[in-house]
């Protein structure tokens, strides 16, 4: 029925004279027009219908022939450091909105945001964060925001406001997947454990007590502070826990570099150091330079819900596409 239906109305406008069934002829007269119309709008619902599962199904084919990434439903630990400029304060006025823009997406997708470390400075910016997300394939969502991203704009507040000039700055954004305990085991003797005096803000304790932890680690000479809490052991077990997400993503980049991957958007030491996106705040215009996507309104794209979303998916179909490519180039290859 449903293809004869479809017959019927794909036939009426290039011979308006005849309807053609399951071969038979019926003259067009014995269709009135209440009938012509029901029948028209059954076929264009079936062909609606036929159309959704038929982009369903490429989508899932698609989907099966992706290479799955190994650390994809990891939780992350996500830092943000401002870079410097003529007028620093731009900087970290930038990165404060960048580190409120994913706390806002965290919330947007329902995952969980936990503060691990918060260097405010002067004029309400920010020197540097850091902060655990947890929840559903968070490092999926995230992997390819990790990068160096540029402000260009006239500033409001602070010293390089006085100038009103177009000003450049930076900051910069590291994504790590999270490891469990039994990914990555420390022996405490590689550890070297410094306590000192907390800097910043909180309260009666700041330089009163040692209660700011830094850990070295001596095989690898990675180094990580924590002076967030009062308390000198919370404050090692958030220390505890960076650093292991950082000998985390050492085994990750060994695992990278055996495979030697070509692609573009391939998350790594790379990536981290590259220029990925530019918030041109006089133009009202986000441009991320891998895939050439611009986004209009600033404001609303800093909300970090629909248009950060939108963007990221677009990010998540490009690698996808590139995986895919990879994957058919390299089987070309070795069929050869």
């Amino acid at each position: 029925m449903t293809c004869r239906l479809l017959r019927i109305v794909l036939r009426v406008p290039t011979n308006p004279g005849l309807v053609v069934g399951d071969g038979e002829d019926l003259p067009f007269s014995d269709l009135n027009q209440q009938d012509e119309k029901q029948l028209q709008e059954l076929a264009l619902e079936e062909r609606q219908t036929m159309v959704q599962k038929i982009n369903m199904l490429y989508s899932e084919l698609f989907q099966s022939l992706v290479p799955k990434e190994k650390y994809d439903k990891n939780d992350v630990l996500l830092e943000v450091t401002s870079g410097r400029t003529t007028g620093g304060d731009i900087c970290q006025q930038f990165t404060r909105e960048i580190f409120d823009m994913y706390q806002n997406y965290s919330s947007y997708k329902n995952w969980k945001f936990e503060l691990l470390n918060y260097t405010p400075a002067d004029y309400g910016g920010l020197h540097h964060a850091a902060a655990r997300i947890s929840g559903d394939s968070v490092y999926k969502h995230l992997k390819y925001e990790g990068g160096i991203h540029r402000v260009q704009r006239i500033p409001e507040v602070g010293l390089s406001s006085r100038m009103q000039r177009i000003h450049t700055g930076t900051m910069s954004v590291i994504v790590l997947p999270q490891p469990d305990e039994v990914d990555v085991k420390i022996d405490p003797k590689d550890l070297r454990i410094d306590t000192f005096r907390a800097k910043g803000a909180g309260g009666q304790h700041v330089n009163t007590t040692d209660s700011a932890v830094r850990l070295v680690h001596v095989p690898t000479g990675l180094v990580v502070e924590c002076q967030q809490e009062r308390s000198q052991i919370k404050n090692k077990e958030i220390a505890l826990r960076v650093l292991r997400a950082r000998l985390y993503q050492q085994i990750i980049e060994k695992d990278k570099c055996q495979q030697q991957s070509t692609r573009k958007l391939q998350v790594g030491t790379r990536a981290q150091s590259e220029r990925i996106r530019t918030y041109n705040f006089t133009q009202d215009r986000v441009t991320d330079h891998r895939i050439a996507y611009e986004v209009r309104d600033i404001k609303e794209f800093l909300c970090g819900e629909k248009h950060l979303d939108q963007l990221i998916q677009r990010l998540l179909h490009s690698a996808d596409e590139e995986a895919i490519t990879e994957f058919l180039d390299e089987n070309l290859k070795s069929a050869k």
